[in-house]
């Protein structure tokens, strides 16, 4: 959510930067805002004379009354009395036209990164930088479900019997890899200096409010029926949210957190996602990367968290690129970000298996987390979020490119101490 200040003297940035993420119909926001806010501002200001004026009567009402001017008394109250129900019905308003000014605020995307290439939506991506060299062995590469299925370890009808279309059950060594892949991912950050969580996995609506825009939340969410409580889609959500309404101290930032949880998501509008195996699915699991930090340092924490993510998949010796997501495919509360991709050697192309994203103050604004500076007064933390890992999607990528010609599947250095000291899967 933007400063109301920011929108009140750069309502033409506000327009540009909507038109630049093609949300023309948003426009017109700007606009009311500023008119709701000018009769927000008047209605306190009225409120606060009024309040000044009937301190001053309140306090001669004393004085008429040991004079015996009980007239002059009586009219006082009065006033007082008056001027407390114009300041009721004031407040009302006030009240009212504050939840209409957020109401917009809260659709008005975020300011973005002058760095961001325009664009309409994700076909018009930018690909920055490749890393490692992508292979196309000789070999037939199976779909990824069918290289699971010759080792026995998923179980999709039985899935759908149970919960429907869009999960699984992951068994034996498959399920084992799976779990090593999280480990080795905990570790790995762990070994950067970040913090390592493990999050509620369930939230509240202002929470969600607070971490992602509306649109996101109903294609994204799931709500549990008859609470005030939502299944994460991701454990930034629960990581961020935990900073609520706080004021942190500037010397302990950047706070750098490392949280593993499984994740929910409706995924509203994919079609045949009984077709997909486990690329597209309602539940699976993740570890991820956030940081709070201050507003000078995001950039560079920017840089790193994506690059963390690289690294990660080049020890595990998987091809990936980073491409930069243009001005249409960002989310309103994103500033700037990179998805991370992997090489599939069966289709013979990337495939997304991780984002990172600056959301700039976004966050911090709408969930109230400060940070104390005496000499300059508080100020809104920048947050940053990343995806290590998010298996069984990377599960595709890895089995893909790590296959052999003779149907094993090799397991590299970093991850034999986590599935027992094998060297392949046979």
């Amino acid at each position: 959510m933007l400063d109301i200040k920011f929108l009140r003297a750069n309502p033409d940035v506000v327009k540009e930067n909507i038109r630049k993420k093609f949300q023309d119909e948003k426009v017109a926001l700007v606009d009311e805002v500023i008119k709701l806010d000018e009769k927000c501002r008047a209605a306190r200001t009225r409120c606060e004379y009024l309040r000044s004026q009937r301190n001053a009567i309140s306090k001669q009402i004393g004085a008429f009354m040991a004079k015996g001017q009980r007239e002059e008394a009586e009219q006082a109250k009065k006033s007082v009395s008056d001027m407390a129900e114009e300041m009721n019905g004031l407040d009302a308003e006030i009240n009212a036209l504050s939840a209409q000014i957020r109401e917009r605020m809260l659709v008005i995307p975020n300011i973005i990164d002058p760095t961001v290439p325009i664009g309409k939506d994700d076909s018009e991506n930018v690909e920055l930088e490749r890393f490692g060299e992508p292979r196309v062995p000789e070999y037939e590469v199976p779909y990824h479900v069918e290289i699971m299925e010759r080792f026995g370890g998923i179980d999709l009808d039985s899935a759908r019997k149970t919960s429907g279309n869009g999960f699984y059950y992951l068994r034996g060594d498959i399920a084992r890899l799976h779990s090593a892949i999280l480990s080795y991912a905990r570790d790995f950050m762990i070994d950067k200096g970040f913090t390592y969580y493990v999050p509620p996995f369930m939230i509240r609506g202002n929470v969600v409010d607070g971490v992602m825009s509306f649109a996101e939340m109903e294609n994204m969410m799931y709500k549990i029926e008859g609470e005030d409580l939502y299944l994460i889609g991701t454990s930034e959500h629960s990581m961020i949210g935990k900073f609520i309404d706080t004021l942190l101290e500037e010397k302990d930032l950047p706070q750098t957190l490392t949280s593993y949880s499984p994740c929910f998501r409706k995924e509203v509008g994919a079609h045949g996602i009984e077709e997909r195996g486990v690329y597209r699915i309602h539940q699976f699991e993740k570890q991820e990367m956030v940081v709070v930090c201050k507003p000078e340092e995001s950039k560079e924490w920017f840089e790193k968290l994506y690059h963390y993510t690289i690294e990660f998949f080049r020890s595990l010796d998987i091809p990936v690129r980073s491409l930069e997501c243009c001005s249409g495919d960002l989310a309103d509360l994103k500033v700037k970000s990179i998805d991370v991709e992997a090489w599939s050697p069966r289709q013979q192309k990337y495939f997304e298996v991780g984002s990172c994203s600056n959301l700039g103050d976004a966050q911090a604004r709408r969930l109230g987390i400060r940070v104390r500076n005496k000499e300059k007064g508080n100020y809104f933390p920048h947050t940053l979020n990343n995806t290590v890992v998010a298996p069984p999607r990377m599960l595709i990528a890895f089995l893909e490119n790590n296959l052999q010609a003779d149907g094993s599947v090799a397991i590299p250095e970093p991850l034999r101490m986590y599935m027992g000291g094998k060297d392949a899967i046979r």
